[in-house]
């Protein structure tokens, strides 16, 4: 089955990146983000690289300098690539990345029914191209959001791509209230998004299990609010708790727990 939507979406994001990258000056460009070691040139460039990589193009040959940040072989990889393209100007990487994905967006435009379910190993494991995909989308709004933070110019934070980022993560809330935070059992935790994308999310834990609900069973132990930017930067790992605005009610030491064990990124 051809994704539309999936695609629809992941065009968009590529669009959002385009229009922020054309309004940056070249000392924005090489301004640090989040990541450890990385501008927001690199944020770019690493862009570039995984959708050469969709659209079959070959590897880089360069190959970066050991760095402390890098710790797995993906990790290096990705070093490669972002580390062959600082010689450039944000300019010239802007350029490659309208290049790379006009191509794309035609290439996923023409595709069939056999082109989206062939194999393929996503970051989560074996699936095929079309999931690849839903992973593509949560990958460019990220980066894109870490441009965004570096340069002081929020945005899209609202819209297909932060609903379907933020929805991905919200998976992974019931590992983090269960098993991370160690929430007892018949307890329940609430976790409200405001912003852009807003979100009421009820995890409890019955019988060992921690899962989503509808409402809790009884009154929740913990009630954490917090806006769509913090979510998102504690979710990935980009800051802890102790840097961003964040409201608990009732346990605190629970909701403390849960806040530092909430990077959700593999």
């Amino acid at each position: 089955m051809i994704p539309t939507a999936t695609i629809d979406t992941l065009e968009d994001c590529f669009r959002a990146l385009s229009a922020l990258g054309a309004d940056l000056t070249e000392a924005e460009w090489k301004t640090a983000t989040d990541l450890p070691g990385w501008s927001v040139q690199d944020n770019l460039s690493h862009l570039v690289a995984i959708e050469r990589m969709m659209e079959g193009l070959p590897a880089t040959a360069h190959r970066a300098e050991s760095r402390a940040y890098v710790h797995n072989p993906i990790g290096e990889s990705n070093e490669h690539e972002v580390d062959s393209r600082r010689g450039l100007t944000g300019a010239e990487v802007l350029a490659e990345w309208n290049d790379i994905v006009a191509r794309r967006v035609a290439t996923l435009r023409a595709g069939d029914d056999a082109y989206f379910d062939q194999p393929a190993m996503t970051p989560t494991g074996p699936g095929t191209l079309a999931d690849f995909l839903h992973i593509r989308i949560l990958d460019c709004w990220l980066h894109e959001q870490d441009m965004r933070r570096a340069v002081h110019t929020p945005g899209n934070l609202s819209g297909p791509g932060a609903e379907h980022t933020i929805d991905r993560l919200i998976r992974t809330v019931p590992i983090v209230v269960g098993k991370r935070a160690g929430t007892p059992d018949g307890g329940a935790v609430v976790i409200d998004i405001t912003g852009g994308v807003s979100r009421h999310i009820v995890c409890e834990v019955q019988a060992g299990r921690a899962s989503l609900v509808a409402a809790p069973s009884a009154a929740p132990l913990a009630e954490i609010t917090l806006d769509v930017e913090t979510f998102v930067v504690l979710a990935t790992g980009r800051r802890t708790a102790a840097a961003v605005p964040v409201t608990i009610v009732g346990d605190q030491e629970l909701g403390s727990k849960i806040l530092s064990a909430f990077n959700m990124m593999i």
